[in-house]
């Protein structure tokens, strides 16, 4: 099968280019590089069935010729980052709508049969239910959440108006190997393993007691591979079987939530993470973290419900939060120093 990923450059991106070239497929990777890494693809380049395009999702000509001949896209770029979609709204708005809406119309065109692609546990706002469930959503409270809300709509209609199966990914948190530690709005997991094998204090927001559900990249790899080859008809089977969602002949749009289960606190995955890093330096065991104010847009508690994806896609994540900060700790100890 021709798979399309795009952002295949960046984290996400990368560790699914590199996992679907393993595994024979013939991978067509765009990106830009404004937040992926040429040294993220490096040793895929050589790979027969590994073909690079550096090239922006807000091109139109560009997201035609990597789609053409594909059978499915995996579509990964955005700019990520509540707190950059705050500080710069438009450049948000421009990357995850209009982008996406060129990958929708070019994946349409060019006969495209299925588009995954990477929604956000963002858009669930300020619902205050736990766990979060699909069909129950809130009020975006950033302009990323906004964006990634508007991701889904364009599925939606897409599906409903041109027949092209549409399968969106509400991710959890996601970290793992090659998460960028640095910038601005680099995120939580990667800054901290940073700064505490540096002997630094990360910051924590808030008292500590907010809570995320943490979720290892090899779930989501696993989830996107689900996404990307279960047959039509094995969906519409399950999902009607799940709340019949699916009526008789009725075009796939449906969105998955992608994440363990669990529930982390800010408090207890920096006591992780230290935990973890110590039994390579004794030293850091010592460090001890600083608390700040809350960041605006952020939600106080976050954990998903993932009996959809178990259900209808036969999701059955191997890696809970414990295992998930083990690997991750132990490939940037590896990598960073």
């Amino acid at each position: 099968m021709n798979i399309t990923i795009t952002g295949g450059a960046g984290f996400i991106g990368s560790n699914l280019c590199e996992y679907f070239v393993s595994k024979g497929y013939e991978v067509t990777c765009l990106d830009n590089f404004s937040t992926g890494f040429r040294s993220n693809i490096e040793p895929l380049l050589a790979m027969p069935n590994f073909h690079f395009v550096e090239g922006d999702i807000r091109n139109m000509e560009t997201c035609r010729s990597v789609v053409a001949g594909a059978e499915v896209v995996l579509h990964e770029a955005a700019l990520g980052s509540v707190p950059r979609s705050i500080n710069d709204p438009i450049n948000t708005n421009s990357n995850n709508i209009d982008g996406f809406l060129n990958m929708l119309v070019a994946a349409r065109d060019a006969g495209v049969r299925r588009f995954v692609y990477a929604a956000s546990s963002s858009t669930y706002g300020d619902s205050k239910e736990l766990p979060k469930i699909e069909h129950n959503i809130g009020r975006p409270l950033s302009p990323y959440a906004i964006t990634k809300f508007v991701n889904e709509l364009y599925a939606n209609v897409f599906s409903s108006l041109y027949g092209i199966e549409t399968i969106g990914l509400r991710y959890f948190n996601v970290f793992g190997r090659r998460q960028d530690p640095n910038g601005a709005y680099a995120a939580v997991i990667p800054l901290w393993v940073k700064a505490l094998i540096n002997h630094q204090s990360p910051y924590i927001n808030g008292d500590g007691s907010y809570s995320r559900d943490f979720t290892y990249i090899d779930n989501v790899i696993q989830a996107n591979e689900l996404a990307a080859t279960v047959p039509s008809e094995v969906i519409r089977e399950r999902a009607s079987l799940y709340n019949r969602a699916l009526p008789q002949g009725a075009p796939i749009d449906l969105v998955f939530n992608v994440a363990y289960g669990g529930n982390t606190t800010l408090n207890d995955l920096f006591a992780c993470l230290r935990s973890n890093l110590a039994h390579y330096d004794g030293e850091i065991a010592k460090v001890e973290p600083t608390y700040r104010a809350n960041r605006p847009g952020d939600i106080p508690h976050s954990q998903a419900s993932i009996i959809k994806a178990q259900r209808v896609l036969g999701y059955c994540p191997k890696y809970d939060a414990l295992r998930g900060f083990e690997q991750a700790c132990e490939w940037y100890w590896n990598n960073l120093k």
